[in-house]
């Protein structure tokens, strides 16, 4: 089996943006630069917003952290995102997902100018993308295709079952896949909680996305021999063998499936990394464009 190693490929990508970077420096160009909002205290979110900004540093774009209590009003919240709308030295930010329960994530989504959404989640964005216009692709689907191509995993004419339809995963990745393009040109079926008869689709499927949200859904009796498996999943399992009382797992029994599969993405280590290398990539774009 070829582990499909997100971190390795995020860190030779990183390299690559560190040199343009450099080049950018030595013509006295604008250095990139991303904003992050963060509000509440979520661990998840905390490490999320962290690697964000360590991997800024890494390849030398600038980059701010602005955070709230999770008290923040929707009032101040969407008073920070028209400030960061307006900032001339700031190419792209991102409001970190999810917000309290209080505040609400579309109406703070659709205030972000899609010219600085490095997320790629606003409709503007996700409608260019969908028409297949040059646009902002949502950081986890496009560092899956980068993944994809960087690793020579064929998609044209293959069957692809993605599992999960949320608008930041599931939903994009069936667009980009089945577009005109390399990687792309796959016949894609989405399915979901209401599905019936999952086993059947999966294993029809040579190539599996999975991003539902449950721990190790995924078994080898629901896999065909040589099928290539994306594990977008991480989640806490209970382990008390473990010095913090669990371990990270991903919507795939990656133990049960790795003498099965061709290909796979390890979790933690695959996907992961490459929505940061994706966000970076997007705030160059945007930087550049000015």
């Amino acid at each position: 089996m070829q582990v499909l190693d997100g971190k390795a490929l995020a860190k030779t990508i990183k390299e690559e943006l560190k040199a343009d970077v450099d080049a950018i420096r030595r013509a006295a160009g604008k250095i990139p630069h991303l904003a992050a909002v963060l509000i509440g205290d979520d661990p998840a979110s905390q490490v999320y917003v962290r690697n964000k900004v360590r991997s800024c540093e890494e390849v030398g774009f600038r980059s701010s952290l602005i955070r709230r209590p999770d008290s923040v009003s929707q009032e101040e919240l969407l008073a920070i995102v028209n400030q960061l709308n307006d900032d001339p030295d700031v190419d792209g930010f991102i409001v970190q997902l999810p917000l309290p329960d209080h505040l609400d994530e579309d109406a703070i989504n659709l205030a972000i100018d899609p010219r600085k959404d490095v997320d790629g989640f606003t409709p503007v964005n996700i409608g260019r993308m969908t028409l297949g216009l040059e646009s902002y692709l949502p950081a986890t689907p496009n560092g899956i295709m980068v993944m994809l191509e960087r690793y020579g995993i064929e998609t044209s004419g293959k069957e692809v079952v993605v599992l999960g339809r949320s608008n930041i995963v599931g939903t994009p990745m069936t667009v980009l896949l089945s577009r005109k393009s390399s990687p792309g040109n796959a016949t894609v079926t989405l399915c979901h909680s209401r599905t019936k008869n999952l086993k059947e689709h999966t294993l029809r499927a040579d190539i599996i996305v999975a991003a539902i949200g449950i721990p190790e859904m995924v078994t080898a009796d629901m896999v065909k021999d040589g099928a290539v498996i994306i594990d977008v999943g991480i989640n806490r399992v209970d382990d008390s063998s473990r010095p913090r009382g669990y371990r990270l797992a991903g919507d795939a029994d990656y133990a049960g499936l790795q003498n099965k599969v061709s290909a796979m993405t390890p979790v933690p280590g695959g996907v992961g990394p490459m929505t940061v290398v994706s966000l970076l990539m997007n705030t160059l774009k945007a930087s550049q464009r000015k």
